[in-house]
């Protein structure tokens, strides 16, 4: 185990499958008891579920809107009772919706930046009082590298990245003094179901741009948020960790 999270609650926005899958499951293997929420496979949830009691930590799944404020509330206010607090919060909710902004609908528009960027002011917002209460905390969040470099067919998606940006920047110089710390880590290109099904030609000029010559994995950006989540980091906030193989230098 590289850093211990033993003893910590943790929740992780989006964690059916992918990404925040492989978040939720290298916090339990780090020690931490690990909630969850996702928005449509209920199964998917519960097989992340039970992969954490296999590991001996508590598991507790929840089936959310990321848009929806009402209910992050209550996701947040559910684990503060049954396991006397949060310490860990990672914010993963996320979509895609590319297209040419010629070509790009306001309701495109707003079903990014509504999933990927009001889920993580709401989220954040309710984990924030118990957090300064117990005066210690981790707020993570997933952006990209999309959102420092931009991306032509993603002005939505860059955009609700490069606000997560700011938005965790500000949020750290408010909470620092009561330590509670918020940082961001920006994955590069990372291998998916939905990379899988790429066109050889389209990922290898994607690889051209990556000086280390491949695409990372979804552990290696768990590794990043267990870091991030650990007192390994404890003097690190406003933060955007780059995991991106040297992808945006």
């Amino acid at each position: 185990m590289i850093f211990s999270l033993e003893g910590k609650s943790a929740l992780v926005t989006g964690a059916g499958r992918g990404i925040g899958r492989a978040i939720a499951l290298g916090l339990a293997q780090a020690g931490a008891n690990v909630a969850i929420t996702y928005s449509r496979s209920e199964a998917a949830a519960k097989e992340v579920q039970d992969a954490i009691v296999a590991m001996g930590r508590q598991a507790l799944i929840y089936q959310a809107d990321a848009v929806d404020a009402k209910r992050a509330d209550e996701v947040v206010n559910d684990i503060v009772a049954q396991w006397g607090g949060l310490d860990i919060l990672v914010n993963n909710a996320g979509i895609t919706q590319d297209t040419l902004l010629m070509r790009m609908s306001e309701q495109q528009w707003d079903d990014v930046i509504n999933t990927n960027l009001k889920s993580v002011f709401n989220y954040s917002k309710s984990a924030v009082r118990p957090m300064m209460k117990q005066r210690k905390g981790s707020i993570i969040q997933i952006g990209s590298i999309v959102g420092v470099a931009g991306s032509a067919g993603q002005t939505n998606y860059a955009a609700s990245k490069a606000g997560i940006i700011g938005f965790s920047k500000s949020l750290a110089k408010e909470l620092g003094s009561r330590n509670v710390r918020v940082n961001v880590v920006a994955p590069g290109y990372i291998t998916s179901d939905m990379t899988d099904k790429l066109p050889e030609a389209t990922l290898n000029g994607i690889l051209a741009q990556v000086p280390m010559g491949r695409a990372g994995t979804t552990d290696e950006v768990a590794a990043s948020v267990q870091f991030l989540a650990s007192d390994a980091s404890s003097y690190i906030t406003g933060v955007v960790l780059h995991v991106d193989g040297g992808m945006v230098m």
